[in-house]
């Protein structure tokens, strides 16, 4: 069982993420951190984890965990990532890893200097939607594929969440701009070669709240528009010469609608849906981490892919700026 210790009391670990590490069957939550050493006491309480600490250091030297699980602010990733790896821990980390693709270098280094596993928390590449997906498309159920459409949305103008405070990293792009392109990178095993993008911000927060964005791929294109105050929508198609596959609730599984896929194949004159029922993407991500942590193959997210992942992000920033096509 690899011993995970959550850094941060925040909502993502306490909703999602601690729940999983304790329904999965390779891992274990043993310890919580905080600043706060009370706040972690009433966390780990609620969890019946055995150790808090009130401070995140005091659990990176404990040896009560083998692996670090950071839910911190975006701008506070890459530090406490590495600082988590000099431990000698194991890291996974919320996604964004990095507000900049160069920010992730010295997270590599970490990395390979204290031979750990690190990983950007990337639920939906452990989803067996998006791997159905991804077989779909490699035994050409819908030919080939020419175009790629994608939507995230959320409302939220709450001034005290980090997703509207810049200097802790937020942002549309960052928060959920990240899902079409990694799923579609994901599926296809492809780059982005150059973007074309619009981009909007709040005239108070001063964060990104709506982009519009095409991609080429060389092969196909993916457009996308995601934002941070408009009716909450998910939904990502892959258009192929032959049919199309579309994922109806692609990323925030059940909260969006149903865990399913429907595949059109029009040369064959067929329609099929694959359900899914409660597929938990985050214990199955968690799960894998722990397997790849004692030893076992098993496909993660690498740093590398990460790397160009937020290549993709950066280069939507900079083509917003201009007109015409900007360069990966």
């Amino acid at each position: 069982m690899l011993r995970f210790g959550i850094l941060s009391t925040a909502k993502i670990g306490r909703e999602l993420v601690i729940p999983a590490i304790q329904d999965a069957e390779t891992c274990v939550v043993t310890a919580i951190a905080s600043r706060d050493a009370a706040r972690a006491r009433e966390v780990a309480d609620r969890f019946s984890v055995p150790h808090a600490f009130g401070s995140y250091e005091e659990m990176l030297a404990s040896d009560t965990i083998d692996a670090v699980y950071i839910p911190l602010p975006t701008s506070q990733h890459v530090e406490w990532a590495i600082k988590a790896a000099d431990a000698g821990k194991h890291v996974l980390v919320e996604k964004p890893l990095g507000l900049h693709a160069d920010e992730i270098a010295p997270v590599i280094a970490a990395r390979d200097r204290n031979k750990v596993i690190v990983s950007e928390a990337f639920m939906v590449t452990y989803s067996p939607v998006w791997r159905k997906v991804r077989a779909l498309l490699q035994e050409g159920a819908i030919g080939r594929l020419r175009h790629v459409q994608g939507a995230f949305t959320y409302f939220n103008r709450d001034p005290g969440n980090m997703r509207n405070i810049p200097s802790l990293g937020g942002g549309g792009l960052p928060d959920i701009g990240v899902y079409p392109t990694i799923s579609t990178r994901f599926v296809t095993g492809k780059e982005p070669l150059r973007v074309q993008a619009t981009t909007e911000r709040d005239p108070v927060f001063g964060t990104d709240i709506y982009s519009s964005v095409r991609s080429d791929f060389g092969d196909f294109e993916l457009s996308f528009y995601i934002a941070t105050q408009l009716a909450a929508r998910q939904v990502m198609v892959f258009h192929g010469t032959e049919g199309y596959i579309e994922v109806k609730s692609p990323f925030n599984a059940n909260r969006y609608g149903a865990e399913e896929l429907e595949l059109t194949n029009q040369s064959h004159g067929e329609s099929r849906f694959f359900r899914y029922q409660d597929c938990r993407q985050y214990r199955l991500q968690v799960e894998a981490f722990a397997r790849a942590a004692a030893g076992e193959d098993e496909e993660l997210v690498t740093l590398e892919s990460s790397v160009n992942n937020q290549k993709h992000i950066d280069a939507i920033y900079r083509a917003s700026e201009k007109d015409g096509w900007e360069p990966v």
